[in-house]
């Protein structure tokens, strides 16, 4: 029986790197798995557990079929390695960090996926964008008017395959959240 993908999304400063790195060892436990992406950018600048790679690095993984999936987005490269699909084929569940961008070309890739909107009250997501200190006070209102509109969008497609997760509160409350959301 084979594995279901899901495929977490929300806006940056969310929490979904904190979420994947507390929902590692748990899922891993329930017989899941946790997709390590392959970022063009720094390990230090990661903020994640992800593999950092040089630009012409991930042209050439990607050239040699590395990725199940991959795009770009704020200047960057992304990709979750092709190793999900064996661990799906498997029968394990996999949790990726995705981007709400790529999300019909994931959807037409994984049919079945699962997808959770990560979402977070919009003072709290200022507050941590903030404290993030990557942009300016300007381009972390216009994210939270991109933000908006997104979630809003997604809501009105009334599909089916989206759960929101609220991530305004401690991450153990969200990790609870998570698993019951996904059923393990």
């Amino acid at each position: 029986m084979a594995g279901r993908l899901i495929y977490l999304i929300g806006p940056s400063g969310s929490g979904k790197d904190s979420l994947l790195d507390a929902a590692r060892e748990p899922l891993a436990e329930r017989g899941g798995r946790v997709a390590r992406r392959v970022i063009t950018r720094s390990a230090e600048a990661a903020g994640e557990a992800a593999q950092a790679v040089s630009a012409e690095q991930f042209a050439t993984m990607q050239a040699q079929g590395a990725f199940a999936m991959s795009w770009q987005a704020n200047g960057l490269c992304y990709g979750i390695p092709r190793l999900v699909d064996d661990w799906l084929a498997a029968g394990a569940d996999v949790l990726v960090n995705g981007s709400r961008a790529y999300l019909p070309q994931a959807r037409a890739r994984y049919p079945d996926l699962q997808v959770i909107l990560l979402t977070v009250d919009p003072a709290v997501l200022r507050e941590r964008l903030l404290v993030r200190g990557r942009e300016t006070l300007p381009q972390i209102e216009e994210r939270l008017a991109r933000n908006a509109e997104f979630t809003t969008s997604m809501l009105a497609a009334d599909d089916p395959s989206l759960s929101l997760l609220d991530n305004s509160g401690p991450l153990r409350k969200s990790l609870e959240k998570l698993f019951r959301l996904i059923g393990k």
